[in-house]
């Protein structure tokens, strides 16, 4: 198991250093408190890396990755549009907002993760790995991997909402979801051709 645990934690960290998710998680950073971020992550990737362990121990690789990115290009186009529009809240929903708004940002966070992630290469990464190794432990070192690569990541957005005003980061943001949104669409149309 420890054998398994080392080889995903590193293959899964160095595969996760600048992938779109891990700009997710820096673009998310500059938006939402990094706890809110962190946790969303820890839980769309365990529970992706859960799904990719299962495939890998059992299925091999089954799963129809091109129609997956597709969606995910589909709703990263939504939340490039959400994130540009911007929110604006009545003063009722603001005291409403001031208790679910923790909630909604992880529940955004983890949504916006567990699509990025179905068919990335992490995913398939640990696929692979799962056919070849104890599950367990590819599982626990995927998934550890990928959380402190994004936590890195995190780190970075922080910094950046610090000395960048509200409207560049609402623009930047929007962009960055287009650009996945195209990344993921050109994965999807390479794979379904």
């Amino acid at each position: 198991m420890w054998t398994a645990f080392a080889v995903s934690f590193l293959a899964i960290f160095v595969a996760e250093l600048g992938d779109k998710s891990q700009l997710m998680a820096m673009v998310f950073a500059t938006r939402y408190k990094a706890w809110q971020v962190l946790l969303g992550i820890t839980i769309a990737t365990t529970v992706v890396h859960a799904l990719s362990v299962a495939l890998g121990f059992g299925l091999g690789e089954a799963l129809p990755t091109g129609w997956i990115s597709l969606v995910a290009a589909v709703a990263f186009l939504g939340f490039a549009a959400w994130t540009l529009r911007g929110d604006s809240l009545s003063e009722n929903e603001q005291k409403k907002a001031s208790h679910a708004n923790k909630r909604s940002a992880v529940i955004v966070v983890t949504v916006a993760f567990f699509l990025a992630e179905l068919g990335d290469k992490t995913m398939l990464a640990t696929v692979t790995l799962a056919a070849q190794h104890d599950w367990l432990g590819i599982w626990i070192g995927s998934t550890i991997g990928m959380v402190v690569a994004d936590a890195l990541a995190i780190v970075v957005g922080q910094q950046l909402g610090k000395r960048l005003p509200e409207r560049a980061i609402r623009y930047g943001a929007s962009a960055l979801f287009v650009v996945f949104a195209i990344w993921l669409g050109w994965e999807a149309v390479t794979e379904l051709a």
